[in-house]
């Protein structure tokens, strides 16, 4: 009996998942949750859809400032800003979506990043998002009333909780005859379109989930950390969620949260990882490794294009695909 790798390798992580925070810092765990949610709703347009779009920080941020200004400047609870800053990422998608979804490939994309560039420069003049100072003192408060979230392991969790429930919403959308029609788009849009599907609808209903579901990962990183930035508005957030995808494995359920794992570390803990170079090699180069998180990262990029043109977790089932055969 053959042993579904995906199925266990997502059990195991769970497991991993569930234990980590008495081991690692919570706060540094749950960036990476929001990291691998936001890049798991990139990949189902990217992957299952076959749309790339540059734009997609424009939900992370956007959800992030309304999630904000909910809770600190409204007084609303933290469960009333989480579903206002998906509303929002939801709303926004139906614009952006309904503005570039005519369009293909690097026109999309360009429009995109046009569209997110704006809100960019939105949020850079509006009022009570801090401008370049950001949005600061963004309260956790209590979830539910029951469940307080100023405990960083709580808070923890519920993150988790809420990761785990995309990753299975995701799987479920991907495996449902909607999936297989988006993945027919993505193979052969005018064979699709032959065949009777209304493709634009189909197109944009993938991306406005996905931007809702972007919209949840800004909010929960605004909820834990206390704070909202310009720069999880900025077109180079759309870039770096695009590297994880694809250093993890793009059209895979695990490919873009194994991406945003080893971007998160890399981007974090680079430094770290020098010095304990340097401490062995005594090479001068690797204490000053923290300075050139991004040379790093584009060196790791480049060799996974080289060497893993699927990613990491693509190529890893394509070889055990072809061991079985």
């Amino acid at each position: 009996m053959k042993l579904n790798l995906s199925k266990f390798s997502l059990i195991f992580l769970v497991a991993l998942l569930l234990v980590a925070p008495w081991f690692f810092y919570p706060i540094f765990l749950m960036k990476i949750l929001c990291f691998a949610l936001f890049a798991s709703a990139f990949n189902l347009l990217l992957g299952y859809t076959g749309l790339l779009s540059f734009g997609h920080a424009a939900f992370l941020g956007g959800a992030g400032y309304i999630c904000g200004y909910l809770i600190r400047d409204l007084g609303l609870s933290p469960e009333i800003g989480l579903l206002g800053g998906t509303l929002f990422a939801s709303g926004l998608g139906v614009v952006m979506g309904g503005l570039a979804i005519r369009r293909q490939g690097i026109y999309f994309a360009m429009i995109t990043m046009a569209l997110a560039q704006m809100l960019y420069f939105v949020f850079l003049q509006a009022p009570f998002t801090g401008g370049e100072d950001g949005m600061q003192g963004i309260p956790r408060g209590v979830f539910l009333g029951v469940l307080d979230l100023q405990n960083d392991k709580k808070m923890y969790y519920l993150v988790l909780a809420f990761f785990l429930f995309v990753t299975a919403l995701i799987s479920r959308v991907i495996s449902s005859p909607f999936g297989k029609i988006l993945f027919a788009i993505k193979e052969n849009e005018p064979r699709a379109i032959s065949l009777g599907y209304e493709v634009d609808r189909f197109k944009l209903i993938a991306f406005i989930l996905s931007g809702a579901l972007a919209g949840l990962a800004g909010s929960l990183q605004a909820l834990f950390m206390g704070f909202e930035t310009l720069s999880d508005a900025h077109w180079s957030m759309s870039g770096l969620v695009i590297l994880m995808t694809l250093v993890g494995g793009v059209g895979t359920l695990l490919g873009p949260i194994i991406g945003a794992i080893v971007i998160t570390v890399l981007e974090h803990k680079v430094g770290d990882i020098g010095n304990w170079i340097f401490s062995v090699t005594n090479i001068e180069w690797f204490r000053t490794l923290g300075e050139s998180v991004t040379i790093v990262t584009g060196f790791i990029f480049v060799l996974c294009v080289m060497s893993f043109r699927k990613g990491i977790v693509g190529e890893v089932l394509s070889k055990l695909k072809n061991k079985h055969n």
